[in-house]
């Protein structure tokens, strides 16, 4: 191997330095150039964390959302297979549904409320037929939705082998006017939703008695809002019913009758006014129900005539031991329930009425104090003196109990009522006044989802009597659907102590009555 002198090397490097050196510059040229691309770089994808923090967050709150609503789909499912049930299975309705388009009619019930709309589900386009009293679908936005639906029935009614007068506890004879006509006898529209918010809800309908055309509240415009914080907590303010009685705390229109109670449901139980109420349902399937009102009814009355104490209130309770009840915990066992189920309930309401908060005699829904031989308390000479009460302070308590099982239904309630603290004019030769009465209802369906045949009687137990009625009816369900059927009736009425143009009953009535409906809701 060849060495090369020591000098020679240092001369050789030296050169290869000089020549190297124009490289070098050029490089560090370079990387200066490249130093404003790399900072956009890095800003860029400091952007982007930026923006994907963003996301994140927003989609933290998506699923946040999501999740509080299906915590309230399920509270609602719960709450309707507790109040509702609002199955095809049901009432008759198409196979399919899912929990989550039931909804409870208790938390929204005002008149003839039908069931809510369920503000849980998926949304879907407009146009769309809802079944289960859910009606028709006309808008559905991210803002809210609207729906429509109806409910009415035809009625031929034949009161001709009633007595044509009765004589009241005084002595007093009274004319019967008989009736034997077809009348188109209601019909409800109702424009039903959510908006801004699906727990935010409204529900607004006109409510027709056409029995009643010319007589004042023939025709009622009214609704409410609500909203439900949890499904413990539903909150509404409007036009509601006092949950006196079952009647009332939400069961239409899941009912073996066709739009009418047994004379002592109507007797005792009261009706339907303006006011604020709380109702929900707990894990272990029990209910309730709050009101507080202006008066027993306010349907016809105007805000005038009210007077300024607010002192209605009524309150239920019930209990679904099983989860549920059927549709609306109704009556009847359309459903067919392979198990037993059971439900359990206490009523209450207190309420001081004054003479001029009474609604018309014929007015819907209308609810009278009456002597139990249908005198009405506030009438001039009621207790055949010359005295009157103006004023007079209700109480009233029922309970009630039913059984479901294969088609097979028994549901009684039993009504305590008391009246008292009259103010009065003139001589009223009593204080205070007292009744009770029970109402029992038993139903088979002969053919599942086809015919149903149901008796249902009543008697009160009154200082002015002690007036029943029996019934014998049959539903038929011609295209298995429950919300769409037949009634025939035979009611025997034994001096009836209530009674209006919308009923089949008649004030005073003795005798057989005749009345064949056919009734729709979608």
């Amino acid at each position: 191997m060849l060495l090369r002198p020591p000098e020679k090397r240092g001369a050789s490097q030296r050169m290869l330095a000089l020549a190297a050196a124009p490289l070098l510059v050029c490089s560090a040229a370079t990387a200066d150039d490249a130093l404003p691309d790399a900072n956009r770089i890095l800003d860029r994808l400091e952007a982007l964390e930026l923006r994907q923090k963003a996301l994140e967050r927003e989609l933290a709150e998506r699923d946040a959302r999501i999740r509080e609503l299906e915590r309230r789909a399920r509270g609602r499912e719960a709450t309707a297979g507790r109040q509702l049930e609002e199955l095809p299975v049901s009432p008759g309705e198409e196979p399919g549904t899912t929990g989550a388009t039931r909804s409870a009619y208790a938390l929204n019930a005002g008149p003839r409320t039908p069931p809510a709309v369920d503000s849980g589900s998926e949304p879907s386009s407009y146009g769309v037929f809802q079944p289960g009293g859910q009606g028709f679908k006309l808008v559905d936005t991210p803002q809210g939705d609207l729906n429509f639906s109806a409910w009415a029935y035809v009625r031929y009614l034949n009161q001709q082998d009633l007595d044509d007068s009765y004589v009241d506890a005084f002595g007093r004879e009274r004319t019967i006017d008989q009736r034997n006509d077809f009348q188109l006898n209601k019909i409800n529209l109702y424009f039903k939703g959510w908006l801004f918010d699906p727990a935010f809800r409204y529900n607004f309908y006109t409510w027709t008695s056409n029995a009643n055309q010319g007589d004042p509240a023939s025709v009622v415009i009214a609704g409410n809002l609500s909203y439900q914080f949890s499904p413990e907590l539903d909150v509404g303010m409007g036009i509601g019913g006092l949950p006196g009685t079952r009647s009332l705390r939400g069961t239409f229109p899941f009912w073996n009758k066709v739009d009418n109670r047994t004379i002592a449901d109507e007797f005792f139980r009261p009706s339907y006014t303006s006011g604020l109420w709380a109702a929900g349902t707990f894990e272990n399937n029990l209910n309730y129900r709050v009101m507080i009102g202006n008066n027993l009814s306010q349907v016809g009355i105007n805000a005038d005539q009210l007077d300024d104490e607010l002192n209605t209130i009524s309150g239920a309770l019930w209990w679904t031991p099983q989860g549920e009840y059927g549709p609306a915990g109704g009556y009847g066992d359309f459903e067919h329930h392979e198990e037993p189920v059971t439900t359990f309930g206490v009523h209450f309401t207190h309420s001081r009425e004054d003479r001029q908060t009474q609604p018309g005699t014929e007015a819907i829904e209308n609810a009278q104090l009456r002597l139990s031989d249908g005198t009405l308390l506030f009438q001039p000479g009621a207790f055949a003196t010359d005295g009157q009460v103006n004023r007079a302070t209700y109480r009233m308590m029922a309970v009630d109990g039913g059984y479901k099982h294969r088609g097979w239904s028994l549901e009684g309630e039993y009504y305590w009522r008391a009246m008292d603290n009259f103010s009065t004019v003139g001589d009223v030769p009593v204080n205070d006044l007292f009744d009770h009465g029970f109402q029992l209802q038993l139903g088979s369906m002969l053919l599942p989802r086809k015919l149903q045949a149901y008796a249902a009687g009543s008697k009160i137990f009154g200082e002015y009597g002690n007036p029943w009625d029996l019934a014998v009816g049959l539903n038929w369900y011609p295209n298995e659907r429950r919300l769409f059927r037949v009634n025939t009736e035979m009611l025997y009425l034994n001096d009836s102590p209530v009674g209006y143009a919308s009923v089949p009953f008649a004030l005073g009535g003795n005798g057989m009555v005749l009345h064949t409906n056919v009734e729709l809701m979608f």
